[in-house]
């Protein structure tokens, strides 16, 4: 019963940080379920927060449907892409040492959030439509972004909102939801990858999403209000992406 309370918790808190800012799923599910749960198993945490983590996305991307932040079209072909590159980096990251691609994933973190705050004043376009302009853009960036999240094992939406907004211009608050297609995505192909294999906690995965629930929509409630404040939620975004990036060096540098 303890688990399971600690599992809602969890829950609630990673719903949260995918309704607020688009990412944190993977990043803050695993160690999580590892250390704070005590799921015990690395590769059960990591299929048990994959199932979590698409679901809670899929719910706080509906969220944000309602209410008209997502760019479908945009966020699609970006997402397409992104699975394509996403097959070539983690068929690179399984090669290369743990512990080198941790403190590389939290470096290239850290340069995210400074982007994030150098560009918290730049409104952005509400208006922004899939075009011949920006398809490039959203192919090249989704699959670079892709590959990326496949190389460090994760989720992805730290890195798919900045390359949302880098391909189209579109605003954070639509980026946020848009990012949640790529995540869902991304997070259902790695829940079928581990659950074939056994790798899933079905009971806790359930009691995650029944936490997600209640995160989520407090997180897509708080992302609106700080939307309404030019460059709030820029700054939010780029506190968690460099909080998260501060955690996982110190944890792949043993210092805890």
């Amino acid at each position: 019963m303890v688990q399971i309370g600690l599992g809602l918790l969890s829950g609630v808190f990673v719903g949260f940080s995918l309704g607020i800012v688009g990412g944190g799923g993977s990043v803050l599910a695993v160690p999580l379920l590892l250390y704070f749960v005590g799921i015990g198993s690395t590769h059960l945490a990591i299929g048990t927060s994959a199932v979590s983590v698409a679901v809670n996305a899929a719910i706080s991307l509906a969220s944000h449907a309602r209410t008209g932040n997502v760019k479908w079209r945009c966020a699609s072909v970006f997402a397409i892409a992104g699975v394509i590159g996403a097959f070539g980096g983690s068929t690179l990251g399984k090669i290369t040492d743990g512990q080198q691609l941790l403190v590389l994933f939290a470096l290239a973190m850290m340069a995210i959030s400074v982007i994030m705050l150098r560009r918290r004043k730049n409104a952005g376009d509400p208006g922004v439509r899939l075009s011949r302009q920006n398809l490039p853009h959203l192919l090249g960036i989704g699959a670079g972004t892709g590959f990326l999240a496949g190389f460090f094992g994760i989720g992805g939406g730290f890195l798919v909102v900045p390359g949302l907004m880098m391909a189209t211009g579109m605003p954070i608050i639509n980026a946020v939801g848009s990012s949640l297609v790529a995540v869902t995505l991304f997070g259902l192909t790695t829940a079928g990858n581990y659950a074939v294999s056994g790798l899933v906690d079905w009971t806790l995965s359930a009691v995650f999403v029944a936490g997600g629930l209640v995160g989520g929509a407090l997180g897509t409630a708080a992302a609106h209000r700080l939307s309404k404040q030019r460059g709030a939620l820029n700054v939010v975004f780029a506190a968690v992406v460099f909080a998260v990036a501060v955690y996982v060096m110190i944890r792949a540098l043993h210092l805890i």
